[in-house]
């Protein structure tokens, strides 16, 4: 069983930057692939980012891409999501999932999840 923390959300103008964190534990976390995803309000979640177990690959949606990137740090347990150039459209409840097989855009895919941090982007 995995456990995944979120934070570092919060308030932001737009233009303005987040880092996200997403601690994990309970598990071996470089046997996962992990993703971002996001949800607003009366909308359904949507892909983010993900990144393969290794970190070497990383994949995101053209709504993020070259404003948003996803790393991870497997000897502290943690990926990140570094957000910069923030609107307010990316407003939203973000979450990390950890899939156990490779890395995927599906949520579905995924088998744990964090409970999300909170990202407003005022305008």
């Amino acid at each position: 069983q995995v456990h995944l923390v979120e934070s570092g959300g919060g308030l932001v103008q737009a233009g303005g930057s987040l880092r996200l964190s997403c601690a994990a534990s309970g598990g071996t976390f470089n046997s996962y692939a992990m993703g971002w995803f996001r949800q607003a309000p009366g909308k359904e979640r949507e892909f983010v980012g993900a990144i393969s177990r290794s970190g070497r690959d990383t994949y995101y949606a053209e709504s993020v891409k070259g404003r948003l990137i996803i790393s991870r740090d497997n000897a502290m347990n943690t990926v990140y999501l570094q957000m910069n150039s923030l609107k307010p459209e990316d407003t939203a409840l973000y979450s990390c999932a950890a899939n156990i097989g490779l890395v995927s855009i599906i949520s579905t895919e995924y088998d744990y999840w964090g409970q999300g941090t909170q990202v407003t982007v005022s305008s």
